[in-house]
């Protein structure tokens, strides 16, 4: 009756060993959980203290006589166990055993474990009497067991949809997405019992997988790192589109450690996470070496939570086309009305100052009217200028590619990934229609590489990025500003620096300048300048 009052599963089984020792009168008891390929994944010993425990050291594993009851779950009771044909022999610093009484534990039809006495008080063996009480306690442990796992089952769905409503009610208020997806690694370590989690996205390396998301212990080594899709766990789930669970990452061939030191290295699970229908990532679970495998009802749990982070990734995607499409139509209706209103009103101002200038009979005067009337002209060249770039921003430039504007945009997208934020963009001025082909490649190149010693020297939290073309359009400033440490402890210098060394080439191919500055409130501001070629 004692031991059916427990709840929870680890108090459940160590009473039923103690039960166990008290009603047989044994010296020593034992409780061995029986898992997959007939080895105890379990061992939890009665009666010998834990210093004991410790120098004996690694816990059976289902060899010799406990082997034999896992073989044939059958009672079984020696009178001297050494003599069975199946003794394997004792550790070093295990205590003297003989006598021995062993019974299987069912939960339903399903063998749970096994109990194990040894050394009957008294001196004598163990006798049809205790091995019948220990048959019957056997009965009772395997039904306060199975309430127990129910109980454990009943509450971890419980946490499992507590945590799925939290994930629910982030994505419907329009969370940013990084956060919604620590939000998923977070309860899905929880519900789990896991030790780390992790979210790995394709990173920009093709055939690698970034680390986008880590937490718990040994999670701060491993952000932004990234591993190979074909030789990690997450790749290969990424790649099959399955769940992927081993015992021990450390002796599993297909597995490939995130690189931490404190990284929990025992049984790990990687569950797909579809991004669409050609890119996959993976949320990664794992526990410390000597922890249980994850079970079926975890892996489809974690499924659950993988599913749930797809969710966030699909509404952040289409909140951003979203976006990106409200900004266009906003571009359209700015630019029809610069064209309508704007334009007009200044062309017709124009005319009516060309008309009066007969009219004026001081020369001067005429003179400033006219100097007036080309001042508009101008205004009204750099407003279609305007217009045309609105109108064009994310059309293709008739080779099948996007225009500058479009691939700026995805250059800062993409440093986003090893920055650990996304930089801010500005774009200024004709650069679609004023910038070649080849110079924008370069000005891409010099972007990426900007940003790249930002995210690895700087240790900064802002960037800004600024893409300007004037309307003379006789020459282009690309301009990348951060808030980290500065020049001296960050980007060092030109000269002994390769990716600035190969800016500053990139700018004098084209008869350009490369400036490294200090701004008066801290960080780095690269300025980089060549002069446009001119248009025919």
């Amino acid at each position: 009756m004692d031991v059916g009052r427990g709840l929870e599963l680890p108090q459940v089984l160590r009473g039923i060993v103690e039960a166990a020792v008290t009603l047989a009168g044994a010296e020593y008891g034992a409780l061995g959980v029986v898992g997959d390929g007939q080895r105890l994944s379990e061992f939890l010993p009665v009666g010998m203290a834990d210093d004991l425990v410790s120098k004996i050291g690694q816990s059976p594993c289902g060899h010799g006589i406990l082997g034999e009851l896992i073989q044939n779950p059958e009672p079984l009771r020696l009178t001297d166990l050494t003599r069975h044909p199946s003794s394997y022999g004792f550790p070093e610093h295990h205590p003297p055993m003989r006598t021995f009484l062993g019974v299987p534990i069912r939960v339903r039809d399903e063998v749970f474990g096994n109990l194990y006495l040894t050394e009957k008080r008294g001196g004598g063996g163990f006798d049809a009497d205790d091995e019948k009480v220990l048959t019957t306690l056997s009965i009772a442990a395997g039904i306060a067991i199975d309430n127990a796992r129910m109980y454990h089952e009943s509450r971890r769905r419980e946490r499992w949809l507590e945590a799925l409503g939290e994930i629910t009610s982030s994505l419907l208020a329009g969370t940013e997405v990084s956060r919604v997806l620590q939000l998923i690694a977070r309860r899905a370590m929880e519900a789990a019992d896991a030790d780390l989690a992790a979210v790995l996205l394709p990173s920009g390396d093709e055939g690698r997988l970034a680390v986008r998301v880590a937490l718990g212990h040994g999670a701060e080594p491993i952000r932004g790192t990234t591993v190979p899709a074909a030789g990690s766990l997450a790749g290969l789930a990424a790649r099959t589109k399955e769940p992927v669970v081993t015992a021990e990452i450390g002796a599993d061939s297909r597995a490939h450690r995130l690189g931490g030191d404190g990284e929990a290295d025992g049984p790990t699970v990687a569950v797909p996470l579809p991004l669409d229908a050609a890119a996959c990532g993976a949320l990664r679970l794992s526990r410390r070496a000597g922890r249980p495998t994850f079970d079926d009802t975890e892996v489809t749990l974690i499924s659950g939570f993988a599913d749930q982070a797809a969710i966030a990734l699909e509404l952040a995607r289409h909140r951003a086309e979203s976006e990106e499409l409200a900004v266009l139509h906003d571009r359209d209706r700015i630019a029809r009305d610069l064209h309508d209103l704007a334009i007009q009103r200044l062309f017709a101002t124009g005319m009516t100052l060309q008309s009066a200038t007969r009219m004026i009979e001081r020369p001067d005067a005429a003179d400033r009217v006219s100097r007036a009337v080309d001042d508009l002209d101008t205004t009204i060249k750099i407003i279609r200028s305007t217009i045309f770039e609105l109108r064009t921003a994310t059309a293709d430039d008739g080779r099948g590619g996007p225009r500058l504007r479009r691939r700026m945009a995805e250059t800062a997208h993409l440093a986003a990934q090893s920055l650990g934020f996304t930089p801010s963009l500005r774009v200024e001025g004709p650069v679609d229609s004023g910038v070649p082909d080849e110079l924008a490649e370069h000005v891409l190149a010099v972007t990426a590489e900007s940003l790249s010693n930002i995210a690895r020297h700087a240790h900064a939290h802002r960037a800004d990025v600024v893409l300007a073309v004037p309307g003379t359009g006789d020459h282009l400033t690309l301009t990348v500003t951060d808030d980290g440490v500065g020049i001296g402890l960050g980007m060092g210098t030109v000269e002994h620096t390769g990716g600035l060394a190969n800016m500053r080439s990139r700018a004098e191919q084209y008869g350009g300048t490369l400036a490294l500055r200090s701004p008066s409130d801290g960080g780095t501001r690269i300025v980089w300048r060549v002069p446009l070629p001119a248009q025919g």
